[in-house]
């Protein structure tokens, strides 16, 4: 049983954490209406703080289970007046310059500390520090002990100035809906079909981001700045004239030795192709492949356009591998004709350009698909590729020579 529980508790962090950071995005990208110059920055023990210069806003962000309920002893009440007192102590907030937002999925009780410091008719903030301190006072917990010693060890002044700076925004939108309202923002940038994946690719980026912060000892903030950049260049990759190129997979790598059984090795072979230069090959038939099936999963690519697009390869590779034949002739040795074809292979590893879309111009998508092309033996280098690859491929006693 204590097992299932510990399990729950880290998942109910998880979630937690994500949503804060989610929740960070979502209002970084709603203020790009207004004014860029707010930032995020990412606490490893407490929550993420959004400050934006205009009015001085800082978040604390709280995702809670359905029917939970911000009460005045609550947890959450209480670690956020502490992260808050402690600025106001120490001098790194001025409450009579910041507004200080408590967002909560929690529901609001009435007559209650947080429903007083909600916003609307019913705000108190005189009535809501009575119930705080009265609380405060017949508090036995130890777990909010330092919570209430650091807003009790406040002047009286700035115990109001504190509380009149705050606001509880309870029963927020969840992480779900949180989710939801960044997906929209996303369909109004790049329409219905492409919002999902972009919308991924944003997250990813936003969350690494973060984390990279929070390796750094007083990493500085997350400026608003580069979010819109990165999502104005998110955005654009899923333009109709552009694709987008995924980081992690133009950083992929692979051997030789793992595609040894590969018709596109063979082929290189025949031309007695350098093994660095197959490294290469490797590295670009996995990163286009990989690339081309991420676009098909996500319905990225219209219908036919992979098609179309290897059928302009495939012609002028066969232009190419014309002239090649012509100026080999019937009798040429076979120096003669490795030399000719590896200028074909060199023409499309260092030459030829064919994006799939106009702005969609990664090299490694024009060479990789060619090298997909020619595992299928689609295309070829040797002048008697077909040939020789039938040589080489077909069964020898029952098995054959090379896996597919």
């Amino acid at each position: 049983m204590g097992g299932s529980t510990s399990v729950f508790d880290a998942s109910a962090s998880a979630i937690g954490y994500l949503y804060q950071l989610r929740y960070a995005l979502l209002a970084g990208l709603n203020e790009f209406g207004n004014d860029a110059s707010w930032s995020v920055s990412v606490e490893v023990v407490d929550d993420v703080e959004i400050v934006a210069s205009g009015e001085g806003r800082r978040w604390q962000l709280k995702h809670r289970a359905g029917g939970t309920r911000i009460t005045d002893g609550s947890t959450d009440l209480w670690k956020t007046l502490r992260i808050w007192s402690e600025g106001v102590s120490d001098g790194s907030l001025d409450p009579a310059r910041t507004r200080l937002l408590l967002l909560t999925t929690s529901e609001v009780p009435d007559d209650s500390v947080a429903h007083y410091l909600q916003l609307g008719p019913n705000r108190d903030v005189r009535r809501a520090r009575e119930l705080l301190e009265a609380a405060a006072a017949k508090s036995t917990s130890d777990a909010k002990k330092k919570s209430i010693e650091a807003y009790c060890g406040l002047r009286d002044d700035q115990r109001q100035a504190l509380l009149s700076a705050v606001t509880v925004l309870g029963e927020g939108p969840t992480i779900e809906d949180v989710h939801r309202e960044l997906l929209q923002v996303c369909h109004f940038a790049v329409g219905k079909q492409a919002a999902e994946s972009l919308l991924n690719r944003l997250e990813g980026w936003f969350i690494q981001r973060c984390i990279e912060t929070m390796r750094v000892e007083a990493a500085l903030p997350i400026p608003g700045s580069e979010i819109d950049e990165k999502f104005s260049e998110l955005r654009d990759q899923f333009r109709p004239y552009n694709l987008p190129i995924d980081d992690d997979i133009a950083e992929m790598t692979a051997t030789r030795e793992e595609y040894r059984d590969h018709t596109f090795i063979r082929q290189l072979d025949l031309i007695r192709v350098g093994n660095r230069r197959i490294e290469l090959a490797v590295r670009d038939y996995l990163r286009a492949s990989t690339q081309r099936s991420r676009w098909s999963r996500e319905n990225l690519l219209l219908p036919g356009e992979i098609g179309a697009y290897e059928r302009r390869l495939r012609e002028e590779w066969e232009t190419h591998f014309a002239v090649m034949h012509d100026d080999l002739g019937e009798e040429a040795a076979e120096e003669a004709k490795i030399a000719a074809a590896k200028q074909i292979y060199g023409w499309v590893e260092t030459e030829f350009r064919r994006n799939i879309r106009l702005e969609c111009h990664d090299p490694f998508i024009c060479k990789g698909s060619f090298h997909i092309l020619a595992d299928d033996q689609r295309v070829g280098w040797h002048p008697d590729f077909e040939a020789r690859l039938l040589t080489i491929l077909e069964p020898v006693g029952g098995a054959v020579n090379v896996s597919s």
